[in-house]
Formats: structure tokens, sequence, C-alpha cells
């Protein structure tokens, strides 16, 4: 029976994360369809290469920084020091990985806290949400960062600035102790990639041309809504992974009906984010922008992650509604202080994050508003910090931004040398 309960669980954690995994197409053609055509294999290359770099940096030492006692590939014994752990952790982690033994009895192949399925199915399902966030921060960045700085950057976000907030709510850290709740990560994954992106875009700018000097939004329309759509129905499929999953195990009936919830909750905030966002671009423009509907979706996925297992469905739906009602709203604030974010990310996944972590006493009695703050404000100020911090180091020593001329002809030349759509000129 044990045997059976460990087949399953580890059956449902590889499954959730082959979903969230599915979340990196989700974003990839999500920013494909609201940059413009001439930038669209560059942000394409930005999302392959940050999700391989995001699998290889969290296996070398983000892994081990975030789960320092309890790293389930720190098999070289109890560690309970973050410094010997990548030390004496990560060949271990190397060796598992690759395929070489190790001396580890079958009887510890559970996670060292105690949910019974495999090492490698939960490092799996943890990767897949290091690239999640850093997802986050290509499309904040899409018209006019340049590509090796941006992967620079992803290598510093995966390897130390994920996984060093991320110890603080799930490895044990101080969030975790003090009370603050986040089942899935509406902070930890999401407020910190819009963090990052927020930090990036501060140094990096708006793209050439997109605000007037007059203080007017001159707008740059995507270069393909019917993709941009597609990615976010696929984002929706994957958030299933993304929530569903996190209840860890679904081997017995309390659980199974846990995941059951979370699965519900999860749809019902996306239909009320969707409606949100409808309903008040309608209220506001006498039209319903398609562009804000796609981050009512979003915004809906994002406000319910931090509690999707304690609301009633219907508090799911008004969950999800007002993050579509505040994304929209927060579009507008941050395109009126020249914040430029040509696919919403920061607003979506930030500004919904927050309120999605701050909405979580209303229906889990053991949460504190008190808690809950603190942790959105040491998410946020550590991700902007340290990632405004990285790219003003990063470009000491390179430019972050394209030029002006680069900016003109489009990222697919100068930086790729393949155009995604030659045909349209």
């Amino acid at each position: 029976m044990d045997e059976v309960k460990f087949a399953l669980d580890t059956f449902y954690a590889i499954m959730s994360g082959a979903l969230v995994m599915w979340m990196a197409a989700g974003f990839t053609m999500l920013e494909a369809g609201l940059v413009q055509k001439k930038d669209v294999s560059e942000i394409v290359t930005k999302n392959l290469g940050l999700f391989s770099i995001a699998c290889v940096m969290y296996l070398v030492c983000g892994f081990v920084l975030m789960y320092p006692s309890d790293a389930v590939f720190a098999i070289s014994g109890g560690l309970d020091d973050a410094g010997e752990a990548i030390v004496y952790g990560i060949l271990p982690a190397i060796g598992t990985s690759w395929g070489l033994s190790t001396d580890m009895p079958l009887d510890e192949i559970g996670m060292a806290y105690g949910m019974d399925y495999s090492q490698q199915a939960d490092f799996f399902f943890q990767v897949v949400f290091v690239a999640t966030a850093m997802s986050i921060v290509s499309g904040a960045v899409a018209g006019r960062m340049k590509l090796v700085p941006f992967f620079l950057f992803a290598v510093v976000l995966t390897a130390f600035i994920y996984p060093t907030q991320g110890y603080w709510n799930w490895g044990g850290g101080f969030l975790s102790t003090l009370g603050y709740s986040d089942y899935a990560g509406s902070g930890t994954v999401h407020l910190l990639g819009a963090a990052a992106a927020l930090g990036v875009v501060t140094l990096l700018g708006p793209r050439n041309g997109k605000y007037g000097f007059d203080g007017t939004v001159n707008p740059m329309p995507g270069s393909n809504i019917p993709l941009a759509a597609l990615g976010t129905l696929i984002l929706w499929l994957g958030w299933f992974g993304f929530n569903g999953g996190s209840e860890l195990v679904i081997s017995d009936e309390a659980s199974a009906i846990a995941v059951s919830q979370v699965f519900m909750n999860t749809n019902m905030a996306a239909a009320g984010g969707v409606i949100g966002a409808l309903v008040l671009s309608l209220f506001m423009t006498g039209k319903s922008d398609v562009t804000m509907v796609i981050n009512g979706a979003i915004a809906g996925l994002v406000a319910i992650t931090a509690g999707p297992s304690a609301p009633t469905g219907g508090e799911a739906v008004i969950i999800g509604f007002i993050g579509g009602l505040i994304v929209y709203g927060s579009i507008l604030f941050f395109d009126s202080i020249k914040v430029d974010d040509p696919v919403g990310a920061i607003s979506a996944h930030g500004t919904a994050g927050i309120f999605g972590c701050m909405v979580v006493p209303f229906t889990n009695g053991d949460a504190s508003f008190l808690y809950q703050f603190i942790g959105v404000v040491s998410i946020a100020g550590f991700g902007f910090l340290a990632s405004l911090g990285t790219v003003y180091v990063i470009n000491m020593f390179m430019p972050i931004r394209a030029t002006d001329s680069e900016q003109e002809a489009g990222l697919d030349a100068s930086e790729i040398g393949v155009e995604a759509y030659p045909e349209f000129k």
C-alpha cells in the first residue's frame, strides 16, 4: 500500500510539473502575440533560453539555497548550513540528475520534510516554478532589452534571487515562521517576478516612441492577438498544475478533495478575472479591449494562487473578478507614470499578486493581514532592489538597452537574424 501511495503521489507531482512546464509555451505565445512583429523571434528566443537557464541554475545551486536544511538533493548528509549545502550538496545533485549512483537507501527517497514521493519529481516540480518567475520578466522588457544581458540576468535571478526569497516562505525561513501564507506563490513566484521586472524596467526605460513629450501614450499594437489568446488559454490550463500540484499529494481522500477544490477555484477565479476586465473595459471605453481581457484572466489566476484551497467557488469568482478590475487600473497607472510594460506583466503578476496575498485572511482564518503585508513588502522590496542592482552591474560591462536604430529595425534583425513573419513587410 505504501508503494502504491508513493507511486501515485510521484506521478501526480510529475504530471503537475509537466502542466506548469507547458506554461512556458503559454508565456511564449502570449508575449509573441503582444509584441510588435519585428521583435517576435527575439522574444521567442528569450523564452526558450530563460527556461533552459532556469533549469540548469536551479540544479547547480538554486535548489540547495532555497532548501538548505531539507534540500532533496543534498543527500550527502543532514546539512543545516547553506554554505556546506552548496559545497557538499551540488555534487550529489549533479550525480543524481545525470544518473550516477548514490549511496542513499531506498527508504530515504521521500522528501526530508515528510512528503512521500521521489526526489526527482520534487525537483522537477520546483524548477518549473522558477522558470515561471523569470518568464514574467521577459514580457515586461520586450522590444528594447538586448539578449545576452537578459540571459545574464536570468542566471542571477534563477540561481540566487528567486531561491533566496523562496527560502523565506517555502524553505523554512522567517516568513514561514512568522505565519505568512502563500499556498502556490502569488507572492513567492508572481510578485517576485513582477518586482524583478519593475527593477529591470526602471533602469532599462521605455521603448522608443512609446511616450510623447506631452505625456501621451502611443499605442504599439501586438503582432497577433489570436496567438496571445492561445497563450492565455495555455497558461489557464497550466495553472491547474501550478495550483493543484501545490497540494503535493493526492493519494488519500482528504487530499483528493482538496485538489478538486483547488482546481475548481482556479478555474472560477480565471473566469471571474475575464468578466471583471471585460465589464470595466466596456464601462470605461464602450469597447471590449481584448488585451485587457487577456490580462484579466491572468490576474484572476494570480489572485487566487495564494489561497486556492480555502474559498468556495463563489468566493473564487469574486476574488478573480476584483483581480480583473485591479489589473485594468494598474496597467493604466503604469502607463501614466511611463513604465513601459508591453504585455502588462507587472500589473497582472505584481499588482494582482499583492491583492492575492492580502485577500488570503478573508477566507483563511489562520492568516494575518499584518504577516501577509510583511511578506508582500519583503518579497517585492527584495525582488526590486536585487534586480535593479544586478542589471546596474551588468550594464556597467555591456549595455542592456538596444540602440535607437536597433529598436527601429527590430530586435529580430539585430539580435536573431531570423524574422518571425518574413512574408509581411
